[in-house]
Protein backbone atom coordinates (compact mmCIF):
# COMPACT_ATOMS: atom_id res chain seq x y z
CA UNK A 1 0.00 0.00 0.00
CA UNK A 2 3.08 2.18 0.44
CA UNK A 3 3.14 3.15 -3.38
CA UNK A 4 -0.94 3.00 -3.79
CA UNK A 5 -2.91 6.43 -4.26
CA UNK A 6 -4.78 7.52 -1.85
CA UNK A 7 -8.10 7.63 -3.65
CA UNK A 8 -7.29 3.55 -4.43
CA UNK A 9 -6.72 3.13 -0.86
CA UNK A 10 -9.84 4.43 -0.25
CA UNK A 11 -10.87 2.05 -3.22
CA UNK A 12 -9.53 -0.53 -1.06
CA UNK A 13 -10.76 -0.09 2.24
CA UNK A 14 -14.35 -0.63 0.47
CA UNK A 15 -13.66 -3.75 -0.92
CA UNK A 16 -12.42 -4.75 2.29
CA UNK A 17 -15.96 -3.71 4.11
CA UNK A 18 -17.31 -5.61 0.79
CA UNK A 19 -15.16 -8.86 1.64
CA UNK A 20 -16.28 -8.56 5.06
CA UNK A 21 -20.44 -8.47 4.44
CA UNK A 22 -20.26 -11.13 1.82
CA UNK A 23 -17.93 -13.40 4.27
CA UNK A 24 -20.44 -12.37 7.50
CA UNK A 25 -23.59 -13.61 5.38
CA UNK A 26 -21.79 -16.79 4.58
CA UNK A 27 -20.60 -17.68 8.03
CA UNK A 28 -23.52 -17.45 9.30
CA UNK A 29 -26.25 -18.50 7.01
CA UNK A 30 -24.23 -21.70 5.62
CA UNK A 31 -22.76 -23.85 8.89
CA UNK A 32 -19.49 -21.48 9.55
CA UNK A 33 -17.99 -21.52 6.43
CA UNK A 34 -16.02 -18.51 4.84
CA UNK A 35 -16.57 -17.06 1.19
CA UNK A 36 -13.02 -15.09 1.64
CA UNK A 37 -11.08 -16.23 4.23
CA UNK A 38 -9.62 -19.28 3.54
CA UNK A 39 -7.32 -20.14 5.90
CA UNK A 40 -10.87 -20.47 7.78
CA UNK A 41 -11.48 -22.71 5.75
CA UNK A 42 -8.29 -24.95 5.05
CA UNK A 43 -8.65 -25.31 8.84
CA UNK A 44 -12.26 -26.62 8.78
CA UNK A 45 -10.66 -28.63 5.34
CA UNK A 46 -8.05 -30.16 7.83
CA UNK A 47 -10.63 -30.75 11.06
CA UNK A 48 -12.97 -33.05 8.80
CA UNK A 49 -10.49 -34.90 7.57
CA UNK A 50 -9.05 -35.69 10.82
CA UNK A 51 -12.51 -35.61 12.58
CA UNK A 52 -14.01 -37.81 9.96
CA UNK A 53 -16.14 -34.93 8.58
CA UNK A 54 -15.92 -35.98 5.13
CA UNK A 55 -18.71 -33.76 3.64
CA UNK A 56 -17.38 -30.75 5.64
CA UNK A 57 -14.01 -31.71 4.17
CA UNK A 58 -15.50 -31.89 0.49
CA UNK A 59 -17.34 -28.09 0.91
CA UNK A 60 -13.92 -26.72 2.65
CA UNK A 61 -11.75 -28.01 -0.01
CA UNK A 62 -14.56 -27.19 -3.02
CA UNK A 63 -14.17 -23.12 -1.28
CA UNK A 64 -10.81 -23.42 -1.24
CA UNK A 65 -10.37 -24.20 -4.61
CA UNK A 66 -13.15 -21.77 -6.00
CA UNK A 67 -11.16 -19.12 -4.83
CA UNK A 68 -8.28 -19.71 -6.36
CA UNK A 69 -10.20 -19.96 -9.66
CA UNK A 70 -11.29 -16.56 -8.90
CA UNK A 71 -7.70 -15.57 -8.65
CA UNK A 72 -6.58 -17.33 -11.72
CA UNK A 73 -9.78 -15.48 -13.75
CA UNK A 74 -8.51 -11.69 -12.47
CA UNK A 75 -5.49 -12.47 -14.06
CA UNK A 76 -6.11 -13.97 -16.86
CA UNK A 77 -8.47 -10.86 -17.15
CA UNK A 78 -6.14 -8.24 -15.98
CA UNK A 79 -3.37 -9.24 -18.73
CA UNK A 80 -6.46 -9.75 -21.53
CA UNK A 81 -7.37 -6.43 -20.87
CA UNK A 82 -4.31 -4.54 -20.11
CA UNK A 83 -5.60 -0.90 -20.67
CA UNK A 84 -8.70 -1.20 -18.13
CA UNK A 85 -7.39 -4.54 -15.51
CA UNK A 86 -8.96 -3.02 -12.46
CA UNK A 87 -12.54 -2.43 -14.13
CA UNK A 88 -12.54 -5.41 -16.17
CA UNK A 89 -11.65 -7.65 -12.94
CA UNK A 90 -14.52 -5.54 -10.74
CA UNK A 91 -17.42 -6.24 -13.59
CA UNK A 92 -16.40 -9.97 -13.03
CA UNK A 93 -16.56 -9.64 -9.63
CA UNK A 94 -20.14 -7.81 -9.86
CA UNK A 95 -21.00 -10.29 -12.20
CA UNK A 96 -20.41 -13.16 -9.83
CA UNK A 97 -21.81 -11.81 -7.17
CA UNK A 98 -25.00 -11.24 -9.01
CA UNK A 99 -25.35 -15.11 -9.98
CA UNK A 100 -24.60 -15.52 -6.16
CA UNK A 101 -27.52 -13.11 -4.91
CA UNK A 102 -29.85 -14.74 -7.88
CA UNK A 103 -28.97 -18.45 -6.46
CA UNK A 104 -29.61 -17.33 -2.96
CA UNK A 105 -32.92 -16.01 -3.93
CA UNK A 106 -34.26 -19.14 -6.24
CA UNK A 107 -32.27 -22.13 -4.35
CA UNK A 108 -30.34 -21.50 -1.18
CA UNK A 109 -27.44 -23.23 -0.44
CA UNK A 110 -23.72 -24.33 -0.85
CA UNK A 111 -23.53 -23.30 -4.45
CA UNK A 112 -24.15 -19.82 -3.20
CA UNK A 113 -21.22 -20.42 -1.36
CA UNK A 114 -18.93 -21.16 -4.40
CA UNK A 115 -19.90 -18.49 -6.33
CA UNK A 116 -19.11 -16.11 -3.47
CA UNK A 117 -15.77 -17.64 -2.64
CA UNK A 118 -15.10 -17.40 -6.49
CA UNK A 119 -15.75 -13.59 -6.55
CA UNK A 120 -13.72 -12.82 -3.57
CA UNK A 121 -10.64 -14.87 -5.39
CA UNK A 122 -11.22 -12.41 -8.33
CA UNK A 123 -11.89 -9.31 -6.05
CA UNK A 124 -8.00 -9.98 -4.85
CA UNK A 125 -6.46 -9.52 -8.45
CA UNK A 126 -8.25 -5.93 -8.31
CA UNK A 127 -4.89 -4.85 -6.95
CA UNK A 128 -2.27 -6.86 -9.17
CA UNK A 129 1.20 -5.58 -9.55
CA UNK A 130 3.51 -7.02 -12.40
CA UNK A 131 1.50 -10.18 -12.60
CA UNK A 132 1.08 -10.38 -8.34
CA UNK A 133 -1.33 -8.78 -6.15
CA UNK A 134 0.47 -6.18 -4.48
CA UNK A 135 -1.88 -7.07 -0.99
CA UNK A 136 -5.16 -8.62 -0.48
CA UNK A 137 -8.11 -7.04 0.14
CA UNK A 138 -10.12 -10.68 1.59
CA UNK A 139 -7.33 -11.80 3.95
CA UNK A 140 -6.18 -9.56 6.87
CA UNK A 141 -3.30 -11.75 8.17
CA UNK A 142 -0.72 -9.82 6.32
CA UNK A 143 -2.51 -6.69 6.41
CA UNK A 144 -2.71 -6.91 10.16
CA UNK A 145 1.49 -7.77 9.75
CA UNK A 146 2.89 -4.85 8.06
CA UNK A 147 0.16 -3.03 10.63
CA UNK A 148 2.83 -4.55 13.24
CA UNK A 149 5.70 -3.86 11.62
CA UNK A 150 5.26 -0.28 10.31
CA UNK A 151 3.73 0.86 14.21
CA UNK A 152 7.09 -0.43 15.50
CA UNK A 153 9.22 1.45 13.05
CA UNK A 154 7.12 4.37 13.81
CA UNK A 155 8.04 3.54 17.77
CA UNK A 156 11.44 3.21 16.47
CA UNK A 157 11.65 7.01 14.97
CA UNK A 158 11.17 6.43 11.10
CA UNK A 159 10.19 8.96 9.10
CA UNK A 160 7.30 7.54 7.52
CA UNK A 161 5.20 7.84 11.70
CA UNK A 162 1.93 7.59 10.05
CA UNK A 163 2.53 4.57 7.68
CA UNK A 164 0.57 2.31 10.02
CA UNK A 165 -2.31 4.61 9.63
CA UNK A 166 -3.78 2.03 5.85
CA UNK A 167 -3.39 -0.99 6.77
CA UNK A 168 -5.21 -0.53 9.97
CA UNK A 169 -8.19 1.24 7.85
CA UNK A 170 -7.92 -1.59 5.88
CA UNK A 171 -8.53 -3.82 8.66
CA UNK A 172 -11.44 -1.37 10.28
CA UNK A 173 -12.88 -1.46 6.74
CA UNK A 174 -13.10 -5.68 6.67
CA UNK A 175 -14.59 -5.86 10.31
CA UNK A 176 -16.99 -3.11 9.30
CA UNK A 177 -18.42 -5.05 6.65
CA UNK A 178 -18.72 -7.78 8.69
CA UNK A 179 -20.92 -5.88 11.17
CA UNK A 180 -22.99 -4.76 8.93
CA UNK A 181 -23.11 -8.17 6.73
CA UNK A 182 -24.28 -9.87 10.26
CA UNK A 183 -26.96 -7.48 11.13
CA UNK A 184 -28.14 -7.34 7.54
CA UNK A 185 -28.43 -11.26 7.75
CA UNK A 186 -30.21 -10.96 10.97
CA UNK A 187 -33.03 -8.83 9.44
CA UNK A 188 -33.05 -10.08 5.72
CA UNK A 189 -31.82 -13.21 5.30
CA UNK A 190 -29.91 -14.33 2.08
CA UNK A 191 -31.96 -11.43 0.27
CA UNK A 192 -29.22 -8.85 1.64
CA UNK A 193 -27.12 -10.82 -0.37
CA UNK A 194 -28.02 -8.16 -3.12
CA UNK A 195 -26.49 -5.22 -1.42
CA UNK A 196 -23.34 -7.04 -2.75
CA UNK A 197 -23.42 -6.81 -6.47
CA UNK A 198 -24.94 -3.19 -6.24
CA UNK A 199 -21.75 -2.36 -4.20
CA UNK A 200 -19.54 -4.14 -6.41
CA UNK A 201 -21.36 -2.11 -9.56
CA UNK A 202 -20.53 1.13 -7.99
CA UNK A 203 -16.76 0.69 -6.73
CA UNK A 204 -16.53 -0.44 -10.59
CA UNK A 205 -17.78 2.82 -11.39
CA UNK A 206 -15.05 4.68 -9.18
CA UNK A 207 -12.16 2.85 -10.17
CA UNK A 208 -12.89 4.32 -13.79
CA UNK A 209 -13.44 7.64 -12.06
CA UNK A 210 -10.13 7.60 -10.39
CA UNK A 211 -8.55 6.23 -13.65
CA UNK A 212 -9.58 9.12 -15.61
Amino acid sequence: MDRTPQPLIVIAICLAALAGFVDALAFTSLGGFFASFMSGNSTRLGVGLGSGGAGDAAMALALVMSFVSGVIVASVIARRYAAHPRESTMVVVTALLTAAATMATLDPGPVVLIFLAMAMGCENGVFNRDGQASFGVTYLSGTLVRLGQKAANALMGDRDRWGWVPYLALWLGFVSGVLIGAASQLRWGWGALWAAPVAAAVITVALGRVRS
